[in-house]
């Protein structure tokens, strides 16, 4: 029997996502017949390993340290294969600036955009309204402002003492449209979600409060639109080096045809909550939960 740990929890500001998805995950690593271990990442994190000497741990953190490279290469270190991307491949996807320069270089849309600091975005616009202020390290769009055009000043949010979103920000033009993800499982690109939001913005809250949003699954747009969608998500997966399961999300302005696709970013750790995604995509293509999972751990190497 396999012995999995299962990597949740974590100190990022998605860590209550982040124990939703492992707890689903290790319950379904359960019903399989894997021997389970439920760990909840935290500086201590390469001791429990030690102690615990799993076959394989299915990494279901989200952001840092799960997210960004960080963990992958201490478990390269301590020889336990591991699901998802590798080192390289996490910390370029999670440094929105530098993936998206990767990306533009493969062949793949991305917004224009420029990286500024939290002040100076918040001293003025630095692009003319409507633009999107977000995090340059973050997931699950925690920290992300749309300044629309009624706006006369940038969000002042972005200077309290609070913040712990980093101190630089990517500036990007907003781009209307529909809101598109579409997941990649090992090669394959699975099938295109339209994501509406109950509020106005897809938000950490309506990502993952029941409710929050509906998963148009398939996608309800133009046949060419669809395949080029999976084409460039794939594409996105290749350019970056990313293994495993992955998640890039899209902006399709609608006026513009196929050539109206943008990827904003990819997820090297998408969620795995019952309102996630990725799920809702395997599940279309004929792959039940319990499944994916089994898959992911199956999956797990080292030199990813």
């Amino acid at each position: 029997m396999k012995h999995v740990a299962v990597l949740m929890g974590g100190w990022s500001a998605e860590r209550e996502i982040s124990l939703r998805s492992g707890k689903a995950c290790a319950d379904a690593a359960e019903r399989a017949g894997y021997r389970v271990s439920r760990l909840d990442v935290d500086r201590e994190v390469a001791a429990a390993l030690r102690a615990l000497k799993p076959d394989a741990a299915l990494n279901v953190l989200h952001g840092r340290p799960g997210e960004d490279g960080t963990l992958q290469g201490l478990l390269e270190i301590l020889g336990i294969p591991y699901s998802h991307s590798g080192v390289l491949a996490s910390a370029l996807a999670m440094q929105k600036d530098i993936a998206k320069t990767v990306l533009k270089a493969a062949g793949v849309p991305v917004p224009g955009g420029l990286i500024a600091t939290r002040t100076e975005a918040a001293q003025r616009h630095l692009l003319p309204p409507p633009y999107v202020i977000k995090p340059v390290a973050e997931g699950s769009s925690v920290g992300v402002f749309i300044v629309r055009e009624d706006l006369k000043h940038p969000p002042q949010e972005l200077t309290r003492p609070d913040w712990n979103f980093g101190e630089r920000v990517l500036v990007e033009p907003y781009i209307p449209g529909k809101e598109l993800t579409c997941a990649v499982m090992g090669d394959k690109a699975l099938g295109v979600i339209e994501i509406v939001a109950a509020t106005k913005f897809y938000d950490y809250e309506a990502k993952y409060a029941p409710g929050g949003s509906k998963h148009l699954l398939p996608a309800p747009i133009p046949a060419d639109v669809y395949e080029e969608c999976r084409r460039l998500a794939l594409a996105a997966h290749h350019a970056l080096g990313c293994r495993g399961v992955s998640r890039a999300d899209f902006r399709y302005d609608e006026g513009a045809g196929a050539k109206g696709l943008y990827c904003l970013e990819v997820n090297t750790q998408p969620g795995m909550t019952e309102t996630s995604l990725v799920p809702d995509m395997a599940q279309h293509a004929g792959i039940g939960f319990d499944d994916l999972v089994c898959w992911m751990i199956e999956d797990a190497s080292l030199d990813r």
